[in-house]
């Protein structure tokens, strides 16, 4: 019996529709670490990653991900779309794959995914560092509006820049730097994705 072959695009949907939920499920852990390691010494504005989770979810409302998660969906899509492309290729008469061979096939599918997810990982990582940002504003303008009112004139301060967008970083990246602005980091991505 001939195994039936599943459409190009059709690879492409199901993995990106895996890609989403699996991005859903680990983006909090994911942007909670991000901005812990972005903390500054004299700037501790999370104690733990509940608080950082609970502070963000105030300030950018738990919808803030969907930026992300949709620049992450079309990288899980290559990757699990080239997967079965790489084993398809390796495999010989529909017979089960050797494990040098599944090796490979993975090493190719991570090889096609850093095309899409270096420069996705540079805009997600700048915009949670935009978001901490704007969240440290938030928090130092309440305090120094809590501070005014104890005793001394409340001062007018300036409203705060609004947040980049994707868009917008992405479009500053490639003016301030070009096409590798946006691939900075290209060969430990490589490292850490044709292995895994």
């Amino acid at each position: 019996m001939a195994d039936k072959q599943i459409s190009l695009p059709a690879k492409l949907i199901n993995g990106g529709i895996a890609g989403l939920i699996g991005v859903t499920c680990v983006f909090p852990i994911d942007l909670a670490k991000t901005r812990l390691q972005n903390q500054q010494n004299g700037q501790r504005m999370y104690a733990s990653m509940s608080d950082c989770l609970i502070k963000t979810i105030r300030s950018e409302g738990y919808f803030g991900a969907a930026v992300n998660l949709t620049l992450v969906t079309p990288e899980k899509a290559i990757k699990l779309a080239a997967n079965d492309f790489f084993r398809h290729q390796l495999s010989k008469d529909g017979q089960k794959l050797t494990l040098p061979k599944e090796m490979l096939a993975g090493c190719g599918a991570g090889t096609c995914q850093v095309i899409v997810t270096t420069p996705m990982e540079m805009l997600k990582i700048q915009l949670q560092d935009a978001g901490r940002i704007a969240a440290q504003r938030k928090i130092l303008a309440a305090q120094a509006q809590l501070s005014a009112q104890g005793g001394a004139q409340p001062s007018v301060e300036a409203p705060a820049p609004p947040r980049p967008t994707a868009t917008q970083l992405t479009r500053d990246l490639l003016r301030n730097h070009g096409i590798a602005g946006l691939y900075k980091g290209l060969g430990a991505t490589l490292l850490r994705d044709v292995p895994f």
